[in-house]
């Protein structure tokens, strides 16, 4: 008895094995790949209002001194327990 659909009578043999395991990780990287991009999404919408963020724009455009950012910024890392700090 021959196995894999009569390898040696002309049956497609062990290459049958092959096309299930391509069409798996096929499937399996579109999944991965658009759970990776609905994920990215949420992150940034977070991070976009996130307190530090909040203080980098005021910041940016002038509203607040260096001065009084590096104070709020440390007390912001101590608040979130953020380990990043002053250059």
């Amino acid at each position: 008895m021959q196995t894999l659909a009569h390898f040696g009578g002309g049956g497609p043999g062990p290459w049958i094995l092959l096309f299930p395991v391509i069409w798996a990780l096929v499937i399996g990287g579109g999944v991965t790949l658009l759970r990776r991009a609905a994920g990215r999404g949420r992150r940034f919408a977070v991070a976009e209002h996130s307190p530090i963020a909040v203080l980098g724009h005021r910041f940016a455009s002038g509203e607040i001194d260096e001065e009084e950012y590096w104070r709020r910024l440390s007390v912001l890392n101590e608040e979130f327990g953020h380990t990043r700090g002053r250059a």
